[in-house]
């Protein structure tokens, strides 16, 4: 049995979790609501303060779908209670971020600024060399911070770029000088 799908997921006070026919399931809390339609097979039920997803049976499909499933209903359920958040450091000499409205201006040393949109449901904001990604959908968050990112990713030698805020950048020796 999967360790992770067989345990219950607990639901706070202000969350209230609603499962539809096609097992779409609805978590509403304090920060908003997020909705998603899991697999058939999956059985999603919600018992007194608890969800507890069953699988039908053990093939490796079902296996494998059992824990995504839960996993992703309590990403859900913490997301409209918490929220997540995902923070960027710029690093080099001329890298700014600058935010109007909903838009994220980056220069990041290229002839033009990089300019990119908000997705609906995340907003990104800038403090000083941080960029800080929130909202309450972790799959969306987590995207739009990989898609900065991937504007200018950190390079070896001298590390500039755009980088997470707890991620370790490998450094590379320069060509050897006589």
């Amino acid at each position: 049995m999967s360790r992770i799908g067989r345990m219950p997921i607990a639901i706070p006070a202000e969350v209230t979790v609603d499962i539809a026919e096609n097992n779409q399931v609805t978590v509403k809390g304090p920060k908003g609501s997020l909705e998603r339609v899991f697999a058939p097979e999956m059985e999603i039920t919600v018992e007194g303060a608890e969800v507890i997803v069953k699988r039908p049976n053990d093939q490796k499909r079902m296996k494998a779908l059992h824990g995504l499933t839960r996993t992703l209903i309590a990403n859900m359920i913490t997301g409209v209670t918490e929220g997540y958040k995902k923070e960027l450091e710029i690093v080099g000499v001329g890298m700014r971020a600058s935010k109007s409205g909903n838009k994220l201006t980056l220069n990041l040393g290229f002839s033009h600024p990089v300019e990119m949109e908000d997705p609906e449901g995340v907003e990104a904001t800038v403090d000083g060399e941080k960029i800080i990604v929130s909202g309450i959908d972790k799959e969306k968050v987590g995207q739009y911070a990989a898609n900065i990112r991937d504007k200018k990713r950190p390079e070896p030698y001298k590390g500039k770029g755009i980088r997470y805020a707890n991620e370790h950048v490998r450094r590379k020796v320069g060509k050897a000088g006589k």
